[in-house]
């Protein structure tokens, strides 16, 4: 198995993944829509002869509010999938290291993930309420709390430094995660 960025040629695979991982075309679109409109962009295949076995994408996220002075880049994991006769045979999780990886590499500052906290705490990940974040999908009627969670890849980040203020308050998905609802 061969982890590595998605290609152009991977796109129709990429898509028709997402269709079968999910119940809903939602994750295929949005990922269309990641694909075309957002930078920075963190999106990796597992791949091997059977062809593209698994998908993961990071996107920017933002914090609420007015931007004053510099921001610490912020991303969101989201969305993952591995084709459902490949699942619990280790992918997500090898997709899930190798994002974080290039998340770093990018200088990345913190990742979150709205997710499965059984799963995700495993690989650093954190309940986003202990730093005082939050995001829309975890409002009274969503998802609970702490399926919200934060992973700081740069120590501190989310505390702040001499030049950014500590990073609270509601974090935003880019703008396609809109078309979700």
């Amino acid at each position: 198995m061969e982890i590595r960025n998605e290609t152009a040629a991977d796109q129709a695979a990429v898509h028709a993944l997402h269709l079968a991982a999910f119940s809903t075309p939602a994750e295929a679109k949005l990922v269309d829509l990641l694909r075309a409109q957002a930078q920075p962009l963190v999106s990796l295949v597992a791949a091997d002869a059977d062809g593209i076995a698994g998908h993961i994408l990071f996107s920017p996220m933002r914090t609420a509010g007015p931007v004053d002075g510099p921001q610490a880049l912020l991303m969101g994991l989201a969305p993952l999938a591995v084709a459902p006769s490949r699942q619990g045979g280790g992918i997500g999780s090898a997709l899930v290291c190798a994002g974080l990886h290039a998340c770093s590499k990018l200088g990345v500052a913190a990742v979150a993930v709205l997710g499965d906290p059984a799963y995700y705490r495993r690989f650093g990940f954190a309940p986003a309420g202990r730093h005082g974040l939050h995001c829309r999908y975890t409002e009274p009627g969503g998802a609970p709390p702490e399926a919200f969670m934060v992973m700081e890849l740069v120590p501190h980040a989310l505390r702040g430094s001499d030049a950014r203020a500590p990073i609270t308050g509601l974090l935003r998905y880019h703008p396609a995660f809109d078309t979700l609802d």
